[in-house]
């Protein structure tokens, strides 16, 4: 069976109804609550069967208890078996039910995109996102293939189409004429090659998204009036498409916090070393990266402006940095607005060794008070050592086996032994060296 294949969860629990629910609906019709809590009990190990987890069931049917409550079982289970047959990953399957609950009642509606979507070359994410969208908005398998012909009309392979439907799903209700239009207006506008004109829409497919006249010509005039020439403004725009995805008014703010950023001078020229426009895209990334985890905006802003090395990490490692934060050490990610020299320290270097060390005082009670992330983060490494490591010997092991780790590779740069290879020769004397030095010993005598 098809839903074998799936990964095996470890101590199913049969979903239980919360007591306060059962006990409401027993007070007013036994037999009605009866018969909807074995509805529940059915469904919840049908769904479990094909690979539902149980941590997130009793949410899931708590949310859509009314609608699935009154769904007919045998269509349930069709709707199930026919999203299986899309060969989804587990992950994905289970967030497309998340997402559309009613998807699970409609099997006549995934019957119709079975063929469609086994027929074309499209990667999982994109049939997820095409299934999300058509059942949101009602779009039939006819829009799906006719918008398929035009991206491979195009000349997009299969990657592409599905990097398109993935991102930006709403391309199956847009017209020839307007996907045309956009390809003109980047070949003629912004000087594209056609034959990069699917690797653009492969980094940035949202831009089918964004109007021509409204956003991305009074965009391009204000690179222009910002002082930027229009060979660097082709130049960015073919090295980050997503540039085109700048909100108007965006740029000016990004540049203006690059230019009052009060750093070393090192940091300073290693953000500008790509240029200006590079350096105010860059920081609108990890701008947007902190909106994204829950700052607001200006919050977001002063973090950057505070700490000024957050540019020159990458925004993964950023991301890295705030999941520590939240779900290990337990901060919430507003603490980055009074803490921001937090993200401009490394994870594995700094972050890491210092917050064991605190734990480790911590399970054992030897820490007076709670130390917060301003206490963890802004004392120097030679404070922090005197302060939480020096007078325990067993905080030495932990400290200090990050910096042996490091120290092992500093020493493990070079071959064993390089140092005689590379140590000059001796010079041998000769009897003639002897000879010239006595004479010019007396020669001065």
């Amino acid at each position: 069976m098809a839903s074998s294949k799936l990964k095996p969860f470890i101590n199913l629990r049969r979903y239980k109804p919360t007591p306060l629910n059962q006990n409401r609906s027993l007070s007013s019709n036994p037999s009605s609550s009866q018969s909807n809590y074995r509805k529940q009990i059915s469904l919840a190990n049908l769904l479990q069967r094909y690979g539902f987890p149980p941590s997130s069931l009793q949410h899931f049917l708590s949310k859509n208890n009314t609608s699935l409550s009154n769904s007919d079982p045998s269509d349930t289970e069709a709707s199930l078996s026919i999203l299986l047959s899309f060969k989804l990953p587990q992950k994905q399957l289970v967030s497309l039910i998340h997402d559309c609950p009613n998807l699970l009642l409609r099997p006549d509606f995934l019957r119709k995109w079975r063929a469609p979507l086994s027929e074309n070359v499209v990667s999982s994410s994109a049939i997820k996102s095409v299934l999300e969208h058509s059942a949101r908005f009602g779009i039939g398998p006819d829009k799906f293939h006719r918008c398929s012909k035009v991206l491979r009309g195009l000349g997009f392979c299969d990657s592409t189409v599905s990097k398109v439907l993935e991102a930006f799903p709403n391309v199956l209700v847009m017209n020839e004429v307007d996907v045309r239009r956009k390809v003109e207006f980047l070949v003629s506008i912004i000087d594209i090659p056609r034959s990069d004109i699917e690797r653009f829409f492969h980094i940035f497919p949202e831009i089918l998204g964004i109007s021509i006249e409204s956003k991305l010509k009074p965009l391009l005039d204000e690179f222009i009036k910002i002082g930027f020439s229009k060979d660097e403004i082709k130049k960015e725009i073919f090295r980050e498409p997503r540039v085109l995805g700048l909100e108007l008014g965006e740029l000016p703010r990004c540049l203006d916090l690059i230019k009052t950023l009060k750093c070393r001078q090192v940091i300073r020229d290693e953000i500008l070393k790509e240029g200006l426009f590079r350096a105010g895209f860059e920081a609108k990334l990890r701008v947007d990266c902190l909106c994204e985890h829950g700052l607001i905006r200006r919050d977001a802003f002063k973090v950057v402006w505070k700490e000024p090395r957050v540019v020159l990490y990458e925004v993964d490692e950023i991301e890295k940095k705030i999941e520590f934060l939240t779900s290990r050490m337990g901060f919430h990610v507003n603490c980055l607005a009074d803490v921001p020299e937090y993200l401009g320290v490394n994870l594995h270097k700094q972050i890491v060794p210092r917050y064991d060390v605190v734990e480790y005082l911590r399970l054992r009670g030897g820490l007076g008070c709670d130390i917060g992330l301003k206490g963890l983060i802004k004392p120097s490494t030679k404070r922090f050592y005197n302060l939480y490591v020096k007078p325990y010997p067993e905080c030495e092991r932990i400290f200090g086996k990050r910096r042996e780790e490091e120290d092992a590779r500093v020493r493990k740069r070079h071959p064993a032994g390089l140092w005689k290879l590379m140590k000059p020769p001796s010079h041998v004397t000769t009897e003639e060296d002897v000879v010239n030095m006595k004479s010019f010993v007396e020669s001065l005598g």
